[in-house]
């Protein structure tokens, strides 16, 4: 009897245009490089072909969940290790004891020296541990991650950020009075475009401060800025409105009219400035003030409604658990640990006293894991295929765990799911389309190929799809 997980590999055998192998690439000079990126570009920068302009459903009428409002991605780039955090295993002569492990469930054994808020907020997580990456290159995975699809398959090269999909579908909802972005980025300067889509479903990136977001006072100040704001739109808005330029120019008078909207507004202020105190509560860090921003920006209800934070660091092939015996040094588990606890635990803890957090999803995904049992020669954990991926809100039930590995945390022994086989990055990107109430087996005729875009990869034949489960 063919199983799910063999019938998806042989589809994807059958049709290899969706998933060229990574390694099986050719290497390339720097000059073929950017001789393949300028024809990208242009590929890009080109009219769409004459194909009908349509968008339909892959055909199998599937049911959304429709439980999230917003949607919190945290980014943890660099790979963390799945058996010393949410899949956590006790190696005797390996693991040290102050990670302090805890039994909170049967089966669920808890690093509470290493995540301690976290584990007192397990019946608010749901944690997904048969996940597992198709490739081990940071840029690629981290990529993939984001696309949910391969980047070197068929338009993975055009394909946009699960948030720029998540601007486009949420459009109709934002109203004129919405003047922040629709997919905000923190902390995310690496984070992935709005691909082939418009330029106005793009993450907007900054990097949360105490004064709040940058440049947009003007040093003659506000009176004199609007004057000459508005003296520029009587000069050349019949250039810039319906532009008989193209399409470019009006692009080009929206990101003006979207900063414009930005400046001078409390509302703006509110959300994007903190004060000291509150970023303590986070943690006083980059992470923590990320998701202090993150949650007052969501608070603020104006118009943001996919939010990436990411968290790096967790490349660790080195010293995992510290240099000397020195736990807490810097670059090992349980420091990086603590910065990732304090933030999301307080972020999930505000959430739920404001009421937000039953309309805010929270994932948290690495691109990959690290190698399970015994550590390296240098005392690290290397790249490996099996990972975890936590969930939070959004209409998730917690305090449960999806799937199971071996005793060393190295395969999965029980997928825990209805499709019964691996999660994959694709699957995670349908979860996140469903809970926001998107089709994820659209399919979109204006790609600049005409070949038919997909939100998630083989749509019409259904090899991938949410995770129901983690809604009971």
């Amino acid at each position: 009897m063919t199983t799910e997980q063999e019938r998806v590999e042989r589809e994807l055998r059958r049709n290899p245009k969706y998933r060229q192998p990574f390694f099986s690439r050719s290497s390339w000079s720097r000059r073929e490089l950017f001789s393949l990126a300028g024809g990208l570009t242009a590929a890009v920068l080109a009219s769409p072909p004459a194909v009908a302009q349509k968008i339909v459903s892959g055909g199998n009428n599937p049911k959304t969940k429709n439980t999230a409002k917003n949607v919190i991605f945290i980014m943890l780039a660099g790979a963390p290790s799945h058996t010393d955090l949410f899949d956590f295993k006790m190696i005797p002569g390996v693991t040290p004891t102050a990670a302090k492990p805890e039994t909170l469930k049967p089966g669920v054994l808890w690093p509470t020296g290493i995540l301690p808020k976290l584990g007192t907020q397990f019946d608010d997580l749901a944690i997904v541990r048969s996940m597992r990456a198709r490739a081990l290159v940071h840029s690629l995975s981290q990529t993939w991650i984001q696309i949910g699809r391969s980047p070197v398959a068929a338009l993975g090269d055009v394909a946009p950020h699960i948030g720029s999909i998540v601007a486009l579908e949420k459009t109709p909802d934002r109203t004129p009075n919405n003047v922040f972005p629709t997919f905000l980025a923190l902390n995310s300067n690496g984070a992935v475009g709005p691909g082939y889509f418009d330029s106005k479903f793009a993450p907007f990136k900054t990097t949360p401060s105490p004064t709040g977001l940058p440049n947009t006072q003007h040093v003659g100040g506000e009176a004199v800025f609007t004057e000459r704001f508005n003296v520029l739109h009587e000069l050349d808005d019949s250039l810039r409105v319906a532009s008989p330029l193209g399409k470019n120019v009006e692009d080009m008078d929206d990101f003006y009219r979207a900063a414009r909207g930005l400046m001078y507004n409390p509302d703006v202020d509110k959300a994007f400035k903190y004060t000291q105190a509150d970023s303590a509560r986070y943690g006083n860090n980059a992470f923590g003030n990320a998701c202090l921003t993150a949650k007052q920006v969501l608070e603020s209800n104006d118009g943001t409604r996919f939010v990436q934070i990411t968290l790096g660091g967790w490349d660790m092939h080195q010293n995992i658990y510290g240099v000397n015996g020195n736990l807490n040094s810097a670059g090992s588990i349980f420091a990086l640990g603590k910065v990732l606890d304090d933030g999301m635990g307080t972020l999930i803890a505000d959430l739920k006293a404001s009421g937000l957090l039953a309309e805010t999803l929270i994932v948290a995904v690495g691109e990959f894991g690290r190698t399970v049992g015994r550590l390296s020669a240098q005392a690290g954990r290397d790249h490996y295929s099996q990972q975890f991926a936590v969930f939070a809100g959004g209409g998730v039930k917690g305090g449960r765990v999806i799937g199971s590995t071996d005793e060393n945390g190295a395969l999965t022994v029980n997928p825990g799911w209805s499709r019964d086989r691996d999660v994959w990055a694709e699957d995670i990107e349908a979860t996140i389309l469903s809970a926001m109430g998107i089709d994820w087996t659209t399919i979109r005729y204006d790609d600049p190929f005409g070949r038919g875009f997909e939100y998630v990869p083989n749509a019409k034949e259904d090899l991938y799809g949410p995770i129901n489960e983690l809604w009971g």
